[in-house]
């Protein structure tokens, strides 16, 4: 898996790599945070951050999607026949640890923020499990839950409880061993794509956080952290899929058209539209829903501002202007590209760059461990 015995960046503990695992692809990447000489950017409490975003290496490749069902990991060997392609032959850069941060997809977990008193740690573990008892349609002793606190006060808090199906876990955690991988963090993909959402130059205003994978897509309001989730049917292929049966038009040639046209202006520009709609319409209800809850508990003093856009189909022509219109909300691609120094690497291409967010926020973790 490329030189993992190199010698270190300039690494402020151990490295790690991000490894996003979707429906038919992964994607790995590595950065470092490098000491700047000019601040990059201001974090929420107005103090410069004085690092910067350094590129090692990254890379995608794809595996038959019959290695994976219902989310859990059916054929390791196959993902990881791919993954030791990809570092032999594909990667741009190097990938120099064999420390990983994986990604469990947002629509796999269950997620509730819940409002708790203040409690020692000891007693908020069992109150988050006695709570979670009454949200999650399984069994707990076959699910792992964690959790994170949002907010805090003299009086209360809110944590926002995560749980997955131990299977895929587990399946995930036996890939990572057949790879010769040490995972040393799990997460939802939600959590990793809320960090890399952090180090935007915009990211201290709240904003609605729209992932869009391969076949559905992730919302969250992210004010200092994600606050709440959601999920809906709906995603990249699914535009394809869409504009090939409206348009009547092969699959390789109606994946030209939304990535080359989209929403944008064009010729067919009322089909295609036509063609999206019903998905796009799920997006915003979902997205106004998510709103209602966050003005209701949060939202008086910090309103939404913006809504944010990424992952493979995060950037089609046109999407950002349609979020604009329905929601009455500023809207725009995140690209964290943007602030990473490239050290002399090939870029992604514009089409490609979106599609890394999670593998990039993964990179960006600290070793904090696996869920609980």
């Amino acid at each position: 898996m490329g030189s993992i015995h190199k010698t270190p960046y300039f690494f402020r503990s151990k490295p790690l790599f991000g490894l996003d695992i979707g429906k038919s692809s992964l994607k790995v990447v590595q950065l470092a945070q490098i000491e700047a000489k000019q601040p990059t950017k201001k974090v929420k409490d107005n103090t410069q951050n004085p690092y910067e975003l350094k590129l090692i290496g990254y890379g995608t490749a794809s595996f038959d999607p019959a290695a994976i069902v219902d989310g859990v990991i059916v054929q390791p060997e196959v993902i990881a026949k791919a993954a030791q392609e990809l570092f032999k032959k594909q990667l741009i850069g190097d990938i120099t640890t064999s420390q990983v941060a994986l990604s469990i997809p947002s629509y796999r977990t269950f997620t509730r923020s819940i409002e708790l008193p203040v409690l020692q740690p000891r007693e908020r573990t069992e109150a988050v499990r006695l709570e979670a008892e009454q949200y999650i349609p399984m069994p707990l002793d076959e699910m792992y839950l964690d959790y994170t606190v949002i907010t805090e006060t003299t009086e209360a808090m809110t944590v926002l409880a995560v749980a997955v199906p131990r299977d895929i876990v587990d399946s995930y955690l036996q890939l990572t061993a057949l790879m010769g991988l040490e995972a040393v963090l799990v997460e939802s993909t939600m959590s990793a794509v809320g960090r890399m959402f952090s180090h935007d130059i915009q990211s201290d205003v709240t904003s609605v956080v729209i992932d869009f994978g391969t076949m559905s897509s992730d919302i969250s309001i992210y004010d200092h952290g994600i606050l709440t989730t959601g999920t809906v049917e709906g995603g990249g292929q699914v535009f394809t899929n869409a504009i090939e049966k409206k348009l009547a038009v092969s699959a390789s040639e109606a994946a030209i058209i939304k990535t080359k046209y989209g929403l944008g202006l064009s010729k067919r520009q009322k089909e295609i539209q036509t063609a999206l709609d019903p998905t796009l319409q799920r997006i915003v209800k979902e997205v106004k829903r998510l709103e209602r809850y966050y003005n209701e508990r949060y939202g008086a003093d910090r309103p939404i501002q913006q809504v944010i856009t990424l992952g493979g189909g995060g950037n089609m022509p046109g999407l950002s202007d349609y979020l604009t219109s329905e929601l009455r909300l500023a809207a725009r691609t995140c690209d964290l590209w943007n602030y990473v120094d490239l050290s002399g690497l090939q870029p992604p291409s514009t089409i490609d760059r979106s599609m890394y967010a999670t593998a990039m926020g993964l990179a960006l973790a600290p070793p904090t461990g696996v869920f609980k």
